[in-house]
């Protein structure tokens, strides 16, 4: 059974708010392993959809019914980075097992260590690789698990308060995320200008972005993308944007999470 059935959109969601240099995820159920985030121009992840289906094992081989232990079930999400992986020895169908390590961040700000237990099909495990970024759902002892049980849309709400909690997201980032016109943009122009303490690079993007009239304005924003995002917003390439048509000052720009 595959536990990680990522994006094809590279999640091409509608909903937004992950990072500004990054994308919206879809309703492909396929859509969380290619994510996009939001990227360049707000501080803002779309959230893809994580799994399409998923089996979590415990302690024991018993499958838990609704993808997740009975009391994880309501807990709140967060959002755990991957920093290490290990093999249990245990495989389900020639599939391992997985203690999968994670700093978690949540909702109030807070960030702390845990290991997720799971089932991966082999043909995901470049998902769970050191720096991937995993919802999970945690406890207040600390203990977490994937929320493979979570529909799309509280994934998003979760991302979008982590992001919002950690500085990444301001107010009026996160309207543009829920209330954007979803469209299209030229990149005119990338010029890099530094780098930041937290591995991200800091780029000068000057975008032409289509309205829905099919009429285009300019804009030219400072804004720091991951690494994976700076390839999808070289000179000449057409990416999607967001942007609210009442504020042409802030565009939201959706590369892909992984590249």
């Amino acid at each position: 059974m595959k536990v990680f059935s990522w994006l094809g959109l590279t999640a091409g969601l509608a909903l937004t708010a992950a990072w500004v240099a990054g994308g919206l995820a879809g309703d492909d159920v396929s859509a969380w392993l290619n994510g996009w985030l939001v990227g360049p121009f707000l501080l803002l992840f779309a959230v893809p959809m994580l799994f399409s289906a998923s089996r979590l094992l415990g302690g024991g081989l018993a499958a838990l019914s609704g993808g997740v232990p009975k009391e994880f079930r309501g807990a709140p999400i967060g959002m755990g980075t991957v920093v290490g992986v290990a093999r249990t020895g245990l495989t389900v169908n020639d599939q391992p097992q997985l203690d999968i390590r994670l700093e978690v961040d949540t909702a109030d700000g807070r960030t702390f260590p845990a290991t997720a237990r799971q089932i991966v099909d082999i043909t995901d495990l470049s998902a769970v690789q050191p720096g991937a970024i995993l919802p999970v759902r945690y406890l207040s002892d600390g203990r977490a698990v994937l929320a493979t049980d979570a529909p799309q849309h509280e994934l998003q709400a979760a991302l979008d308060r982590v992001h919002v909690a950690k500085g990444y997201l301001t107010p009026h980032q996160l309207r543009i995320t829920e209330e954007g016109v979803d469209t299209s943009a030229v990149v005119l122009d990338m010029i890099p200008t530094g780098q930041a303490s937290d591995g991200r690079t800091a780029v000068r993007l000057t975008l032409r972005v289509t309205r829905p009239d099919g009429s285009t304005f300019d804009v030219t924003q400072d804004k720091k993308l991951p690494p994976t995002s700076i390839p999808q917003v070289q000179r000449g390439m057409v990416v999607r944007a967001m942007y609210l048509p009442d504020d042409e000052s802030d565009v939201a720009v959706l590369t892909t999470l992984m590249p």
